[in-house]
């Protein structure tokens, strides 16, 4: 049975994938121009649609959460969730955005505040709460929203409709049984390479982050030697618990790591300025509401490639790029949660979360920075990866505090990968619930052999491009599928009577 799973989405993609890490081994200069010229122009000639399709896609969650068919239940009428809320939320960032998180939550604000967005004079007190304004809008609504839109189609159409949990059969409302024709087909290949490559790409991303903050606490060299040492621990690590199913492996990993965030957040909370990050936190949340339309809606300076472009446009494409996955693996823990719970945990839940973690920990930095406790700022300009632990380390107990960094980022490392290669599986064997362990095991090794490959070669910003320009075309797919999705809520409602 589970041969008959694996079709052509699983030989086209999986030789796909394998195509672009080939070029990107032994062609890294030729991808990265190509790349690096493609991404300019998308830049370029399509920011503006990059911030009104995020625009749409909050309006759209929000709607959905808070309108007329909030009550419907992603399953049976009287099914109860399957998971504990604490339990679900834990499997939500499990799905990669505990990894952004960590990697960003130090060094976006600091970054922020040292080359502020045109307009703002850097390392001012307008510098300060520009930086934490800006944090917050880029992980808060937005992304979320995007997830939040893809993961309800899915579990709507998996969970009431009975069908396989595949992005494409969430399309049926709108073409029917073409979805199991050629058009569904190529709509499972774009989500299964963007997500191979993303998630391959943040592998890469988290090694570099686990090896720079080792090379911090420990006298260990920060090198690729070292880096490919911890890409091979984790991989085993992950294919363990990819192989114990999501109700053993990520489901206990979830709940272990959301306590060790939880406990971090609130040692930097007393250790730190605490008078100090909740005025941040306050500021930074007002200052967002209240600007948001502004926020989102002010086209003209996104039109350039500078600071924009490098920001708020390449964490758009991310997100969007990262849709298909999160959003699957989001809709396979939801079941028996009604629309209105849905959008509740996947929206405002992670969103507060995140503008509470930016303010707290880059709060912390930007105040080390101007009291001149460290010099945080130089050194992250140069190592991105370097600045959670360069904060931490200056504080008291900062050795432990940065042991429970490094687990933190391990775990999340491990979920991520394991939940990725569970998305990929399933895309991969006709939307199979359970894929065959042989399925997930190609992917993982697939994962760990791309992030090895193209740290090797230089050739991993150059793959992460590749999937930020892959989100153009797939924006439009996703605008399609909330419409679809509308169309099968307003049927399912119809006929309930």
């Amino acid at each position: 049975m589970q041969k008959k799973q694996v079709g052509v989405v699983f030989f086209v993609s999986f030789t796909i994938v394998i195509a672009l890490v080939l070029a990107g081994v032994f062609m890294p200069e030729t991808l990265q121009q190509w790349s690096n010229a493609t991404l300019s122009w998308v830049k370029k000639s399509f920011s503006w649609f990059y911030m009104l399709v995020m625009t749409f896609f909050v309006f759209m969650a929000l709607f959905l959460g808070f309108g007329p068919y909030r009550k419907m239940r992603l399953g049976k009428p009287d099914e109860k969730p399957e998971y504990s809320f604490y339990t679900w939320i834990g499997l939500i960032f499990a799905a990669g955005m505990g990894v952004g998180l960590v990697f960003y939550g130090t060094a976006e604000p600091i970054l922020h505040y040292i080359n502020p967005p045109p307009g703002t004079e850097a390392e001012t007190r307008e510098a300060l709460r520009t930086s934490l304004q800006y944090s917050a809008f880029h992980w808060a609504l937005q992304p979320w929203a995007v997830y939040s839109v893809v993961g309800l189609a899915i579990a709507f159409s998996k969970f009431r409709e009975g069908r396989p949990i595949l992005l494409s059969q969430s399309f049926h409302p709108l073409i029917g049984d073409r979805v199991d024709g050629f058009a569904g087909k190529l709509i499972n290949i774009v989500a299964v390479i963007t997500t191979a490559i993303g998630i391959a790409t943040t592998f890469g991303l988290s090694a570099l982050q686990v090896s720079g903050g080792m090379s911090e606490v420990f006298p260990v060299p920060n090198t690729t030697a070292t880096q490919l040492i911890i890409l091979a621990v984790i991989s085993v690590l992950f294919m363990i618990s990819a192989l114990s199913g999501v109700n053993k492996g990520i489901r206990y990993l979830s709940m272990i790591n959301l306590a060790i965030a939880g406990l971090l957040l609130l040692a930097v909370i007393i250790l730190g300025p605490t008078a100090l990050l909740f005025e941040n936190f306050i500021t930074a949340v007002g200052g967002y509401l209240g600007n948001y339309l502004e926020l989102s809606l002010t086209l003209a300076p996104y039109s350039d490639e500078g600071w924009f472009g490098e920001w708020t446009i390449f964490f758009w494409a991310w997100a969007i790029s990262w849709a298909p996955y999160v959003g699957t693996f989001i809709a396979r823990v939801s079941r028996g949660r009604t629309i209105q719970e849905f959008i509740i945990g996947v929206l405002a839940v992670p969103s507060f979360l995140g503008i509470l973690w930016f303010t707290v920990f880059g709060g912390t930095a930007i105040d080390m920075q101007i009291n001149g406790v460290a010099d945080i700022a130089g050194p992250t300009t140069e190592n991105q990866e370097l600045a959670l632990f360069l904060m931490l380390q200056n504080l008291p107990g900062g050795f432990i505090l940065s042991i429970m960094a490094l687990l933190l980022i391990a775990i999340f490392f491990i979920t991520s990968a394991d939940s990725a290669s569970y998305v990929l599986s399933t895309l991969t064997s006709s939307g199979a619930i359970r894929p065959s362990k042989a399925v997930r095991l190609a992917w993982g090794i697939l994962i760990a052999a791309t992030a090895a490959s193209l740290l090797l070669s230089g050739g991993l910003q150059a793959l992460q491009s590749v999937a930020i320009i892959a989100a153009l075309p797939f924006s439009i797919i996703i605008v399609i599928l909330a419409f679809s999705l509308i169309k099968g809520l307003k049927r399912d409602k119809k006929r309930e009577g």
